[in-house]
């Protein structure tokens, strides 16, 4: 049975990622920093049919991702494809626009690539050896197009899109495929979009279904013919 480990498990995008794939007959691994979350999403999927395990990480924690990507590994015997996409530590922090980014917080933004690289680390000897495997990822619209606002979270973005890409391309018939969805716009039942909807006035526009995400993240990985899926809301 292939296993698809889903590295920051939210309501949203995360949790249709993992009833997406677990559809198709994948066991889930679910990994985040939020344990209490855990046993909620676990009967969500098992009322499914999916059969999932929860692993608590947060993964700028190196330790403590490369041990719940083990621990995951152990369980399942195998993991065959990889989903990052951890939210924000703090949603309701707004980054400083690109007009006043300094080195300090363009690190900050950047400590959330490095994880993506120990996961590939971690990951990809064994998809190599098998001869398959998938690494799907999930970046920001401001990795193509400029947001002068999002500052230093817009330098980020396009470095975890090139960093995919390359990948994508360096990984090229050798039977494992790396792709990334590029998203513009407020994604339903998430964190962030839970906590605009409980603002007063209108509901938030430009926002997008995660299940059409989700779908279109298993189209990526199961037809391996392009390496990334453009949504934009927001324009």
């Amino acid at each position: 049975m292939p296993t698809t480990v889903v590295i920051g498990a939210g309501p949203g995008l995360g949790m249709s990622i993992a009833h997406r794939f677990g559809r198709e007959g994948h066991d889930i691994a679910l990994l985040s920093r939020n344990a209490s979350r855990h046993p909620g999403y676990l009967a969500a999927l098992d009322a499914a049919g999916i059969k999932a395990t929860a692993h608590q990480a947060d993964v700028r924690d190196r330790a403590s991702l490369l041990a719940a990507l083990d621990a995951a590994a152990e369980h399942h015997d195998s993991v065959d494809v990889v989903y990052y996409g951890p939210g924000a530590a703090d949603p309701d922090a707004l980054p400083a626009p690109i007009t006043s980014t300094d080195v300090t917080s363009a690190k900050e933004a950047m400590s959330w690539i490095y994880p993506a690289i120990d996961t590939v680390g971690a990951v990809l000897p064994d998809m190599l050896e098998r001869g398959d495997g998938g690494l799907l990822f999930a970046a920001g619209l401001s990795a193509v197009v400029p947001f002068p606002s999002l500052g230093s979270l817009a330098v980020s973005s396009a470095a975890l899109r090139n960093y995919v890409l390359t990948l994508h391309a360096g990984l090229a018939d050798q039977g494992v495929y790396a792709g990334i969805l590029t998203i513009g716009g407020l994604i339903e039942r998430g964190d962030i979009h839970r906590m605009m909807t409980a603002m007063p006035g209108p509901p938030p526009a430009g926002t997008l279904d995660p299940d059409a995400l989700a779908d279109t993240a298993w189209t990526l990985y199961s037809e391996r013919d392009t390496p990334e899926a453009t949504f934009n809301a927001l324009l």
